[in-house]
């Protein structure tokens, strides 16, 4: 228990207060940050929905809506997969990309702060450390 209910409340609070900082500079929450950060960082900032999805533990309707929502904002575009109506690709636009940019820094800065700045180096290393045994390179529902 003594580590479980922090675990918890990181869990529920973290999020929460990520998303409360993101709507106040840009309108979206953290979810949404996390789908275009994944986009910058793929080649040519384009991913199937699906792998999108698993990369950002979406469910493929919950993804859809947001990319509905940053499609709307010029963040990103929406295309098929060639002849394969049933697959889409979604690549982050350069106004996508722009806004990453600009937003980045305060949001990198606001994660320290709620996180890295309380911890040790060595506390650091041993988050790493507990994140990858928890989650791994697999999803978290494979266990």
């Amino acid at each position: 228990m003594a580590a479980w209910l922090p675990l918890i409340r990181i869990v529920h609070a973290l999020p929460q207060e990520l998303d409360r900082k993101l709507r106040e500079e840009v309108g979206i929450p953290h979810n949404y940050y996390g789908m275009l950060a994944t986009l910058s960082s793929q080649p040519d900032r384009t991913l199937t929905m699906g792998d999108l999805a698993r990369l950002t533990a979406s469910s493929p309707s919950r993804l859809s809506h947001a990319i509905t929502a940053l499609e709307q904002r010029g963040w990103v575009a929406r295309r098929q997969c060639g002849e394969d109506k049933r697959r889409q690709f979604v690549t982050l636009t350069d106004d996508g990309l722009a806004m990453l940019e600009e937003v980045a820094p305060s949001h990198v800065a606001h994660v320290r702060q709620l996180v890295f700045d309380r911890l040790t180096p060595e506390q650091v290393r041993q988050l790493a450390a507990i994140g990858s045994a928890i989650v791994g390179n697999a999803e978290l529902g494979e266990a």
